[in-house]
């Protein structure tokens, strides 16, 4: 008698622990499958704003304080003039869209709107070039530095 109730002593052991290994394993997959669904429920990654002082803003991030004023000061001696440049360039990014889009397809539309794109852009680069260098001018050797780093940290350089 005493070995039918170790055998069984040892069979119920090992159903609790194959029970137990079971309860977790399934725990475990709900678990995973909560988590995926969570990630899965968060908005993919915001575009950044396309505006110049979204860009003034992203390039003074990283500057001491009192450089990152001097560059927001630049900016808004210039805002108007930048701000329409980019809105320029905007709507030329999304006649490119559009055309893209268009049904029928029309090949010289494209064309036109990224001729409309080249245009607009040399424009925009030149309002923000002079903003950086009025900015430039009144930063420390510090601020100077960091901006000059600035471009190599980027991740993506097409979205400016």
């Amino acid at each position: 008698m005493t070995m039918t109730m170790e055998i069984q002593e040892r069979s119920s052991r090992l159903l609790l622990v194959g029970s137990l290994a079971l309860n977790l394993f399934f725990i475990g997959t709900v678990g995973a499958l909560a988590v995926r669904h969570y990630l899965a429920a968060q908005p993919a990654a915001v575009e950044r704003p396309r505006t110049a002082v979204a860009r003034i803003e992203r390039l003074a991030a990283p500057l001491p304080a009192a450089d990152a004023e001097k560059l927001r000061a630049a900016f808004r001696a210039r805002e108007t003039a930048a701000e329409g440049a980019r809105e320029a360039l905007n709507r030329a990014f999304d006649h490119i869209q559009m055309a893209l889009r268009a049904e029928p397809f029309d090949a010289a539309q494209l064309r036109t709107a990224f001729g409309k794109a080249r245009a607009a852009r040399p424009v925009y680069e030149q309002a923000m070039q002079e903003i950086l260098s009025m900015g430039a001018a009144e930063m420390s050797r510090e601020g100077r530095n960091k901006l000059a780093d600035w471009p190599s940290s980027r991740t993506n350089t097409n979205t400016r």
